[in-house]
């Protein structure tokens, strides 16, 4: 009886551990006033060694860039598009081109307008993490920062 209680205990615990989801990509999100009603969202992609995530640009037939979405508010408005450092370029064979990508850590920039205080702003980043060798499905985080 013990020999088949502790196969079975073997056979589940094999299950937990294959259902578990690996996140190579960890994100925080920040603000930073710069005057009474500007403000720069700081989205920061923390990110494990031997992983990247693609930049906002990559031409069409690419991997999936990394994409925010900022939900419309009262609270602020967009002031220009989602900014980034430079990324590293390399040509990907399987895409037969040059793409951009970041590895180890990367902080995206949003400017607002706020039109009142606090203000909230909610939204979702939608990326894909790759090795050299494999890629994970994208994926996708909301957000939401507190604005005071």
């Amino acid at each position: 009886m013990r020999k088949i209680t502790l196969s079975i205990l073997i056979i589940f615990s094999s299950f937990i551990v294959c259902a578990q989801i690996y996140a190579p990509v960890k994100w925080s999100c920040t603000s930073k006033k710069i005057s009474k009603t500007d403000v720069i969202l700081l989205l920061k992609a923390t990110i494990d060694d031997s992983w990247h995530i693609y930049s906002i640009h990559q031409p069409e037939g690419g991997p999936t860039k990394t994409t925010f979405i900022f939900k419309p508010s009262e609270d602020f408005t967009l002031a220009g598009q989602v900014q980034e450092p430079m990324p590293v370029t390399h040509f990907e064979e399987a895409f037969k081109m040059d793409v951009g990508y970041f590895e180890k850590s990367v902080i995206f920039q949003q400017r607002i307008k706020l039109k009142k205080i606090p203000a909230s702003v909610t939204g979702k980043v939608s990326f894909m993490a790759c090795t050299n060798e494999k890629c994970l499905p994208p994926g996708e985080v909301e957000f939401n920062i507190l604005v005071k």
